[in-house]
């Protein structure tokens, strides 16, 4: 049994190397949840998304995050209500990019 602590992009591309010289039934991943953050009421999980979708092959090979073929129109539209917002809300922050396919994601583990 290999125990790997996982944490973000180098983490991901670790296992998905490992995964190719060891049995996956061999290898537990314990990825950083120090980063979660509840945004837009979500909770989000970034390092474990990062080494979710890279293990499924998903994940964008231009940025090493986020997911392969994303769109940005919630970012977007969100950015609409940037000048209206109050000062100390996060209500529709977009400091933090999230694409149309992993607010599904997000939403799923959410509400799940």
């Amino acid at each position: 049994m290999i125990t790997v602590l996982a944490g973000g992009v180098g983490a991901a591309r670790f296992l998905s190397g490992l995964i190719q010289v060891r049995p996956q039934s061999e290898i537990t991943a314990v990825v950083n949840t120090g980063d979660d953050v509840a945004m837009h009421g979500l909770r989000i999980s970034p390092d474990l998304d990062t080494v979710t979708y890279t293990l499924a092959s998903a994940i964008n090979p231009e940025t090493g995050w986020g997911l392969v073929g994303e769109t940005w129109q919630a970012m977007g539209a969100l950015e609409r209500y940037a000048d209206v917002r109050p000062l100390a809300s996060g209500a529709g922050a977009t400091w933090f990019r999230l694409g149309d396919k992993d607010l599904a994601t997000h939403m799923y583990r959410t509400h799940r």
